[in-house]
């Protein structure tokens, strides 16, 4: 008898819910796109600070003026890839907001 190979599970970098049967709760979906997008925000605020602070630290200690320049280059990239994430999640909430109206038939569609 050929036994059955037990199923793999995939594993991704996001784990995204199931989507649940019945009705989709879209003010709730919009609010957590909300507060994710803050959070990009407020990533993308500190690390934007610490990359002036290593800047300054560059200026202030030249013998570790190399390392501090390298510090502040990542920290401007980490500040511009969370600047990225908000406007996903920006864009996210707003497609959320947006499906919500059509669902509940307040969004016309303008063809031509």
């Amino acid at each position: 008898m050929a036994e059955e190979e037990p199923k793999h599970h995939h594993h991704h970098l996001f784990h995204h819910k199931e989507e649940e049967e019945g009705p989709k709760d879209y003010e709730k979906e919009e609010k957590h796109h909300k507060h994710m997008e803050h959070m990009g925000e407020l990533g993308a605020v500190a690390a934007g600070a610490y990359a002036l602070h290593e800047k300054h630290e560059a200026k202030k200690h030249p013998e570790n003026a190399h390392r501090h320049k390298l510090e502040e280059e990542i920290a401007a990239t980490a500040a511009v890839g969370a600047g990225g994430y908000a406007f996903h999640e920006k864009h996210e909430k707003k497609e959320a907001k947006e499906e919500e109206e059509e669902v509940e038939g307040k969004k016309k569609h303008h063809f031509f």
